[in-house]
């Protein structure tokens, strides 16, 4: 029996009708609720995350070990590099779990490798197909994330060229999240510098057009989890 079912009572009619008014949309209990608690006391029991940070050279990774045997001094002058850089370029940082784009990469009874099967399934991309009006969705790619206090997300809108992008997700894993904690997915109006947010959620998938300008605020250290999720990209085939 496959872990991941998605919800047989989704209105896919309205939920079709919202992304095309607004470019996006929040899918509410996306999954059954089995498979999707199985997959968080996954992300909840894995150390291997690595920490994806942003920098003048590209995008520096580093695993647990490194960050342990990371000095006082070179840990804080890492993170005035970040701050700084935020000001006014593309920044990130936040820790997170690959998933091999490769189907034939992903393990065998794993809960991940598994989301990762059911997001590239001829049923879940039938269904986004006719939510978002793409009838060229192939695959989907994607990475398990996790944000603690201090990590963040700058504006950007996910258009690389390439890419074949047609739509981003992410799939929430944060059950009782409260918005002053941060850690929300700010919708930026292009006209001004008003935004929309939506407050990390437990089964929720949101899905947005790209290009879409979007960021991730910074989780606060009031915080007593972190924001979990896996979040990617609906792509179409190269031309």
């Amino acid at each position: 029996m496959p872990r991941f079912r998605i919800n047989p009572d989704l209105d896919v009619e309205r939920i079709a009708r919202l992304y095309a008014s607004e470019g996006r949309v929040r899918i509410y209990r996306l999954l059954e609720a089995p498979g999707v608690a199985s997959l968080h006391d996954h992300l909840l029991q894995r150390t291997d995350w690595w920490h994806l940070i942003t920098g003048p050279d590209g995008i520096l990774e580093l695993s647990p070990g490194q960050r342990a045997r990371m000095s006082a001094r070179s840990r804080a002058a890492l993170e005035r590099g970040v701050h700084e850089r935020a000001r006014t370029e593309f920044q990130y940082r936040y820790e997170a779990l690959r998933v091999p784009e490769d189907e034939d990469e992903l393990e065998a009874d794993d809960p991940l490798s598994d989301f990762a099967h059911l997001m590239s399934s001829e049923p879940m991309l039938e269904m986004l197909r006719k939510v978002t009006g793409d009838g060229d969705l192939a695959f989907s790619d994607g990475q398990a994330t996790h944000y603690g206090p201090g990590d963040f997300l700058t504006c950007h809108d996910d258009d690389v060229p390439g890419k074949n992008r047609r739509a981003a997700y992410v799939f929430g894993m944060t059950p009782g999240w409260k918005p002053e904690w941060g850690g929300l997915l700010l919708f930026h109006d292009d006209r001004d510098l008003s935004v929309q947010g939506q407050v990390p959620g437990f089964n929720t998938l949101d899905l947005f057009a790209v290009p879409r300008r979007h960021s991730v605020s910074i989780v606060t250290p009031a915080a007593a989890t972190r924001r979990f999720a896996i979040t990617g990209w609906l792509r179409a085939t190269a031309n």
